[in-house]
């Protein structure tokens, strides 16, 4: 008796892997050309004023707001059933996460649609009301618009058929967000084998160890402390007399893209593989030896 078929990709999802495949090896040279010039100006006007009174107490709120969002996980759940029932109203029948994987993915994109388009703007909007408080406005803006950035995440996760309420998906969307805040190459290289070593675990349905209470609390805490000091560094120059607003709307619009970008892509590829089988994963297992998975933000402390 012959074994059945294996399930094949379609040609939209062939097509899509390449993308993903592409967006994961981009040229290094490019890569390295494009983060200088994107985040040297924000970079040196945040070293540039990091002396300032007050900014040690913004970083300090900044880190104590993100702590307590992160922790949370209410306080950026996504509606669920709302996104089940957009996919009915397109004639799918889901009732639940796994009913995801009986569509092709160009269904899941179709849904998906501007979501990205929709979080840029609010989040450039909610940068802009911030930006023109100055330096208070900093410890409000970060802790808002990583939760926003989060629920981001989430939505994605939810329309590739991921329960973003289950602990290891919370990691998971935890270390999409580290990948999208490194702003060096090592510290993209460590996020993401720790993208890939969670993503490939889960598709192979290996059963997952509770993870401790304050294991995962310690955990939030250094992703906390490495998001809030590069982020505040990021956003100092909304300090600047008459910039603020500016500033602020533009690093919340190129922050939120590239956090979008990044959970499109990782979360259509996790979509395939649980269809089609974790070799589909593109990447090294795990993590360089000895590294973290908070280790992704890293780079903020430098």
């Amino acid at each position: 008796m012959t074994a059945p078929e294996k399930p094949q990709p379609s040609a939209y999802e062939t097509r899509a892997l390449a993308q993903i495949r592409e967006w994961k090896s981009p040229s290094r040279s490019l890569w390295k050309r494009a983060l200088t010039a994107i985040n040297k100006p924000f970079d040196a006007a945040g070293n540039l004023v990091m002396k300032v009174p007050g900014v040690e107490f913004v970083m300090q709120k900044s880190v104590g707001g993100l702590v307590s969002l992160l922790t949370d996980g209410a306080s950026w759940s996504v509606r669920t059933t709302a996104i089940f029932e957009e996919f009915r109203g397109k004639g799918h029948q889901v009732q639940a996460h796994g009913d995801l994987y009986s569509l092709d993915l160009e269904a899941v994109d179709s849904s998906i649609g501007y979501l990205a388009a929709k979080y840029k703007s609010i989040s450039a909007a909610e940068g802009g009301g911030t930006g023109l408080i100055g330096l208070p406005g900093i410890a409000i803006d970060i802790p808002a618009l990583v939760g926003m950035n989060l629920r981001a995440i989430g939505e994605y996760a939810t329309y590739c058929g991921f329960d973003v309420a289950k602990q290891h998906e919370r990691l998971f969307l935890m270390n999409v967000l580290g990948f999208a805040s490194s702003s060096t190459d090592s510290a993209k290289q460590v996020a993401m084998a720790q993208l890939v070593k969670i993503a490939k675990e889960v598709a192979q349905k290996r059963t997952w160890k509770e993870i401790e209470r304050h294991a995962f609390v310690a955990a939030i805490k250094k992703i906390a402390q490495a998001l809030g000091i590069r982020l505040t560094k990021a956003k100092l120059a909304q300090i600047i007399p008459a910039a603020g607003a500016i500033v602020g709307a533009g690093f919340n619009g190129y922050y939120t893209a590239k956090v979008c970008d990044a959970a499109y892509h990782l979360y259509r590829e996790r979509f395939l593989a649980t269809k089609y089988g974790p070799d589909i994963i593109q990447g090294d297992s795990g993590p360089p030896e000895g590294s973290t998975p908070v280790e992704a933000g890293a780079d903020a402390q430098s």
